[in-house]
């Protein structure tokens, strides 16, 4: 019988797509997996087994976990310096804070903020994954199209409190420095009863207002109005800042000779004739006094809709026509189509978007704008105010690339990047400059449109959810077309992508020098992706546990997860872990034994919970928690420490072993795996096709602890197929790390 040796020397692709089980001429399948399960993916092309998670936290006081709740609590990241760092819990109308000990590193929770009613997450409404985040110093934004945004701020070391977001005032309280924007239909008007004062009534010419109006700011001219009360559609009552007046251009009048009549210039002033004006600081034109130009006047004509006429005083007595008339204000009651209404409220919508890009905080996507963009004036994150659109006034713009997508996420990268319900954008402003009101241009890019999961920075690049929860395409601009590009980077392994929930990275952390993104699947698992740009290494794994991953964030070289498992009560709970290299298992923790009993146990788990234990390298077995306590005497005396909890099963499935004889490849001809040659490191426990080898020194002293191998070990395994498969896996919870495999196989 003929043999062939095959070697597979990497695994940099990780877990590829089943259907590419015939591409047996491509690079790819010699180089990837049918399954990488619980692998981290290593740059240099093997696979390490991914690190335990130690149990932090139990979220008792939390809502009950809900499995038709995609989350029940999410986590986030508030870091204020190398030192000061937190994770925070966001459940339904509650927030937990807990608090990384600056000196052991250990978490604990420090504060809980309840009645939140804002904060909404229940089986009719689940808001939750919705919220988008940016958090700066000591404050962290909070931003949904429901309510208004919120702040979480950091009062102290271990308190913090939650405010609703609120623009910045003018000294005098006559400003509110928001966006506006006109939301009536073309040509609609509004009159007031007055120009000045409480208790005014305000009348537009059509149906506009509902009883949601009442505490909404109007913007009539140059003047705030705050709406006080609701009669019906078309009347309230409302108080105004200041007088109803709008600041005319320089020399926005105009007289002829001989004549009392003066046009005014006056920018789509909405006027009808027989409006009655208060025009004051104008200036001496065509020979006319002051006094025969301010004061109280009756527009005699409408030229267009921007250009009015009014009566004088008195003639002209120049000998010719005359522009002039200083700077004028206007200021009426009259109808006028020249108004709007502020941008965020329980009647428009609140933004669904918020990050920091240059000094500045942005806003994006309420529910009557969803295609608008906002930036705060340079370095003054509550003051909106556009001004004369000078370099740090603030901004306001429309993504308008010919159709409206909702925005879900701002970005800030290399530029300020767009994410919406159909498309990518970005607000572009010229090379090396910052984005400024002058300069700032809104680009359509790519055509996928994005989901709810925050995006997030990674290698150079945006990776981001498509709309339809299967793939996820990195964001990245790309000198040779001048342009960013989408491309699904999850192109190889799909099936990887299940509805992702959350997303996160780490750059260089649990004894890994690479950088890897972890998606969180709406099935509970983590679909790991890691990437090396420079070296165009990219690939994928996917991590399981006993029970589901619920949530996911990443503090620097820390990677904490919420779990929901079952912790042997017989009740599905969820728990606050993190992934840690010390800890063997997941739900792990390490425990002090007398005489070889562990005791105490239900601090952690609930009698009934079916565990593993190890003491150093030695497997101490399988127990049940009975009285709080297991008994490992049996296993091991003298034991006096170890480490509890659930073992997670790492594997390596390969795709099917073929290659190339003369006549053709193995494909679809029956044969078999004779020999198994794996090159591993540091391992203290393997397995190939269920064949169990737990590595000992050979010596006298069988107590010694087990010595981890790095080298060669050779598996010999039986059986034919059309398409045999070698799994590399584990049933004892130790070290595994493969740099990877030679299979023999024999055929003919």
């Amino acid at each position: 019988m003929a043999r062939i040796r095959v070697p597979q020397n990497s695994f940099q692709f990780g877990e590829i797509s089943p259907s590419l089980t015939s591409r047996t001429d491509t690079a790819v399948y010699k180089n990837a997996a049918e399954k990488v399960r619980n692998f981290f993916i290593r740059g240099e092309g093997g696979v390490s087994k991914r690190p335990g998670t130690k149990r932090w936290h139990n979220f008792a006081s939390a809502p009950a976990y809900s499995s038709d709740l995609r989350q029940t609590v999410r986590i986030e990241p508030f870091i204020f310096s190398d030192d000061e760092q937190y994770v925070i819990a966001f459940s339904n109308t509650r927030i937990e804070v807990f608090q990384i000990n600056p000196s052991n590193g250990n978490i604990s929770s420090i504060q809980a903020i309840t009645s939140q009613t804002w904060l909404v997450n229940t089986t009719s409404a689940p808001y939750l994954e919705e919220y988008t985040f940016a958090q700066q110093g000591d404050i962290m934004f909070i931003a949904h199209q429901t309510v208004a945004p919120r702040k979480l701020i950091r009062t102290g070391l271990t308190t913090f409190t939650v405010e609703t977001y609120a623009f910045e005032e003018s000294v005098n309280s006559e400003h509110v420095f928001q966006p506006y924007y006109s939301f009536q239909d073309l040509g609609v008007t509004l009159s007031s009863s007055a120009t000045s004062g409480t208790g005014v009534t305000l009348t537009s010419s059509a149906n506009y207002f509902t009883s949601d109006h009442v505490g909404v700011y109007l913007k009539i001219g140059e003047a705030e109005v705050k709406i006080t009360g609701f009669t019906n559609a078309t009347t309230v009552t409302a108080t105004i800042y200041g007088t109803l007046r709008q600041q005319l251009d320089n020399d926005a009048l105009k007289v002829s000779e001989g004549s009392a009549t003066v046009q005014v210039t006056h920018a789509l002033h909405g006027l009808a004739v027989g409006a009655s004006i208060v025009i004051d600081r104008a200036g001496t034109i065509g020979g006319l006094a002051i006094s025969k130009l301010n004061g109280t006047r009756s527009i005699t004509a409408v030229i267009d809709e921007n250009t009015y006429e009014f009566t004088a005083g008195s003639s002209s007595t120049s000998n010719a026509s005359a522009d002039g008339g200083g700077a004028p204000r206007v200021a009426t009651g009259a109808a006028t189509t020249e108004w709007q209404e502020q941008s965020y409220s329980a009647v428009r919508g609140f933004p669904a978007a918020v990050t920091f890009h240059q000094n500045r905080l942005w806003f994006g996507g309420t529910l009557a704008q969803p295609d608008g963009i906002w930036g705060s004036k340079s370095g003054q994150y509550y003051n909106f105010d556009v001004g004369d659109g000078e370099d740090n006034d603030a901004l306001d713009l429309t993504a308008n690339v010919g159709e409206i997508f909702t925005i879900r996420h701002l970005v800030s990268n290399r530029d300020l990047q767009v994410f919406t319900t159909g498309a990518e954008l970005f607000v572009q402003a010229p090379t090396d400059k910052p984005v400024t009101a002058s300069n700032a241009q809104i680009r359509r890019q790519t055509p996928y449109g994005s989901s709810f999961v925050k995006p997030t920075v990674f290698d150079g690049a945006t990776l981001f959810i498509q709309k339809t929860g299967s793939a996820l395409r990195e964001f990245l601009f790309a000198d040779s077309e001048a342009s960013y590009t989408s491309v699904a980077v999850s192109g190889l392994a799909p099936h990887l992508i299940v509805d992702p929930v959350q997303q996160t990275s780490i750059k260089g952390a649990l004894n890994r020098s690479e950088s890897y993104a972890f998606l969180l699947n709406s099935d509970g698992t983590l679909a790991v992706f890691y990437s090396i740009r420079g070296e165009q290494k990219q690939g994928w794994s996917l991590w399981d546990t006993t029970g589901k991953w619920h949530s996911i964030c990443s503090i620097h070289e820390r990677l904490f997860v919420v779990c929901s498992r079952n912790d042997g009560s017989g009740t599905t709970k969820l728990f606050l872990e993190e992934f840690q290299v010390a800890m063997p298992m997941d739900f792990c923790d390490e425990f002090s034994a007398s005489s070889s009993v562990f005791g105490s146990l239900t601090s952690h788990f609930s009698n009934g919970a079916v565990v593993k234990a190890i003491s150093g390298n030695d497997y101490l077995g399988e127990f049940t928690i009975s009285g709080a306590q297991i008994d490992a005497s049996l296993a091991k005396s003298g034991v006096s420490t170890g480490f509890i909890g659930y073992a997670f099963v790492p594997l390596i499935t390969t795709l099917p072993v073929d290659a190339g004889i003369i006549g053709g490849p193995l494909t679809g001809e029956p044969r078999r795996i004779s020999r198994v040659v794996l090159d591993l490191h540091s391992t203290l426990a393997v397995s190939v096709n269920d064949k169990d080898l737990v590595f000992r020194n050979v010596t006298d002293d069988m107590s010694a602890d087990r010595v981890a191998v790095t080298g060669k070990e050779e598996f010999r395994v039986l059986g034919y197929s059309r398409d045999p498969r070698v799994n590399v896996s584990q049933s004892y919870p130790f070290s595994l790390d493969l740099n990877g495999m030679v299979v023999e196989v024999a055929f003919g």
